[in-house]
């Protein structure tokens, strides 16, 4: 700015503002999501804190971008549902809620003054803080406090709002920098808050958007209406014509979006031809969307896992939807006879079902046969958002739902789905899909939600779960030197084992899992996983003590190769 243009005082934003300061912060935090997966504190394959506040964020963005209002009070209101229904993870739902306390400052507000933009800032740090049941310093909510003080200082000495938006912005800054004096575990690993750092980002755009310094880009993003279209094409409708279920040769409906260049894993140049050539290898009925910075991919195939890996070969996913064709022929199978059989008659709702979110179809399969009535497709890498959810406890059809997330980055959309929801629902906090199972054992049917939902609480501490995966960066945490590539053994979230020898890792997990108490070792083996090895690892455990009951399970989950659970 010259000196002549920092003597404009700007004393209030209005729609056109606030779409610029929503639509540049959704494109900043679109461009560093990579960025932020990178802080994940666990150096495991499925840091996701930046796909989940960008998606979040473009969520509410959209709505924004689709309303007609000229009202800031009404645009920020739209902004708010947009995030709360588009909330994914932990840090999505506490951005949601930061926007959720924003716009109830300033609802009735049809420009917003500086005070107006500090005491919304402030309302959002009052309501995010509440959503939390324990929060902790060194996280997005110190940023927002932090952020939200600073405007309320500058706006006692100034009437402008790019200097109350500065003041915001460089305190969220500062902020971010000492989290990691505030949570030890930031300062073992050496980085800042990942959620810390994505709100920064979104306040960066608001401070950027108003001084003019980024407009709005008019970069490319697939036409996602037109994909669409084409993903609902006849190649769709053939597979529900198939005579069979076992007909169906590529079982798989895979979905992956790609920001290309960017990713811890890339090490090849994006060729469209090469690209889209060994797709058609490994699948059939494939779309390739691509342009220079983003590629969307549809194709149906036997190995979701393959597609990802060799996608992030060119860039990092922003976005997975996998869906398994065979289930869903069968419930069209399913509710062909039924409507062919009795058009007219009236289906009474189930009393209670239960939503199990997981990924794999073996592991699906696992909980329906426990009594779980719906799984919602989603976990490591890909969490559901708040609507995914509440559609999901609607397509139930049943009077009560429990949802169990088996993750615990999936527990407040999961409760935000519930408050949302005309369905009277819980959350039973599963953290594993081992005691998502361990649950279900405790499910009676005739049971109500409240008795259900405390018997299963109950059981959730009666299984230790063990996860083996690969390691994505070298770092040392909670003591233990870890090296990229090198497999590790996490049991109830803390890294306890590592080695280059994957057998080896998951055989040193089981050891320390066990106790005098311990009957019966599951092994669930994933994508990554074989059947054989898993085998190996049985004989292991039997040479540790021969009379504890092993089971193997195909489970085809990504990201883990072995989910181990002792019971």
């Amino acid at each position: 700015m010259t000196e002549e243009e920092d003597e404009v005082t700007v004393t209030e934003i209005t729609d056109q503002e606030f779409r610029q300061m929503v639509q540049i912060s959704s494109q900043r935090l679109a461009k560093n999501a990579e960025f932020i997966n990178s802080l994940n504190v666990f150096p495991v394959p499925d840091g996701d804190t930046g796909t989940n506040m960008n998606l979040s964020f473009a969520s509410g963005a959209k709505y924004v971008q689709d309303s007609p209002s000229e009202h800031v009070g009404e645009l920020s209101s739209i902004l708010a549902k947009g995030l709360l229904m588009g909330a994914r993870g932990n840090s999505g739902v506490i951005l949601s809620q930061i926007f959720r306390g924003f716009y109830k400052r300033i609802e009735s507000k049809e420009v917003l003054t500086a005070a107006d933009l500090a005491d919304a800032l402030t309302g959002g740090v009052e309501v995010a803080y509440k959503a939390v049941m324990k929060p902790t310093e060194g996280t997005i909510l110190t940023v927002a406090r932090e952020a939200a003080k600073a405007a309320n200082k500058a706006v006692s000495e100034s009437d402008d709002v790019i200097v109350v938006m500065e003041a915001t912005y460089e305190a969220a800054k500062k902020a971010l920098a000492t989290t990691p004096d505030l949570l030890p575990v930031l300062k073992e690993v050496g980085v800042v808050d990942s959620g810390g750092q994505g709100l920064t980002f979104v306040y960066e755009g608001f401070y950027d958007a108003l001084t003019g310094k980024e407009t709005v880009s008019e970069e490319y993003k697939p036409n996602e209406k037109e994909m669409d279209e084409m993903v609902n094409a006849s190649h769709h409708q053939s597979v529900q014509s198939q005579l069979s279920t076992e007909d169906i040769q590529f079982g798989y409906c895979t979905e992956i979006m790609l920001k290309l260049g960017a990713g811890r894993l890339v090490d090849q140049k994006f060729d469209y031809d090469e690209f889209r050539n060994h797709l058609s290898e490994i699948g059939d009925s494939l779309l390739v969307v691509a342009d220079d910075e983003v590629v969307k991919v549809h194709v149906h195939t036997e190995n979701p896992g393959e597609v990802m890996t060799y996608g992030q070969h060119y860039g990092s996913l922003i976005k997975v939807k996998v869906d398994n064709m065979r289930q869903q022929h069968e419930t069209i199978l399913e509710n062909d006879e039924e409507e062919a059989e009795a058009v007219d008659a009236s289906v009474e709702p189930s009393e209670i079902a239960v939503i199990s979110i997981s990924s794999g179809a073996g592991v699906a399969t696992l909980f329906k046969s426990l009594g779980v009535s719906y799984i919602l497709s989603g976990g490591q890498t890909m969490n559901p958002s708040t609507e995914d959810i509440v559609k999901a406890i609607e397509a139930t059809k049943a009077k009560n739902v429990i949802i169990l997330p088996n993750n615990k980055n999936i527990f407040l959309a999961a409760e935000q789905a519930v408050e949302v929801s005309a369905v009277p629902a819980v959350v039973v906090p599963s953290r594993t899909i081992a005691q998502g199972m361990t649950a279900m054992l405790g499910f009676n049917i005739d049971s109500t939600l409240e008795e259900n939902k405390e018997v299963m609480i109950e059981n959730l501490d009666t299984v230790t779960s063990g996860q083996v995966t690969i390691a994505v960066r070298d770092t040392t945490i909670e003591g233990v030197e870890i090296k990229k590539d090198n497999y590790m053994g996490i049991i109830d979230g803390s890294i306890k084992v590592t080695d280059n020898d994957r057998k080896k890792v998951a055989i040193e997990m089981t050891k320390e899992m066990l106790d005098e108490d311990s009957e019966i070792i599951t092994i669930i083996v994933g994508e990554d996983g074989s059947e054989a090895e898993a085998k190996e690892i049985e004989a292991a455990i039997y040479e540790i003590d021969e009379d504890l009951e092993v089971e193997i399970h195909e489970g085809n989950q990504p990201v883990y190769p072995y989910l181990i659970s002792v019971e």
